[in-house]
């Protein structure tokens, strides 16, 4: 598993799956059991988010990033 960090660059509230943007400028899907997977509720474009990747590189949750 990997864990990385990236901004939320759309979310859907309806489908509750969204696009990722990383630091590279590389795109990453999310689908809906990664984003409940996270215990969220809403996210918003522009939001910094932590996620976990399996390795097949699929998002498998996406969390809040919160600084210590």
């Amino acid at each position: 598993m990997t864990i990385a960090q990236g901004t939320v660059r759309d979310f859907d509230p309806d489908t509750r799956t969204g696009r990722l943007l990383l630091d590279d400028g590389a795109e990453l899907a999310f689908d809906a059991a990664a984003f409940e997977a996270g215990g969220l509720r809403l996210l918003r474009s522009g939001q910094r988010v932590r996620f976990d990747r399996d390795e097949a590189g699929q998002i498998t949750r996406v969390t809040l990033l919160t600084l210590p």
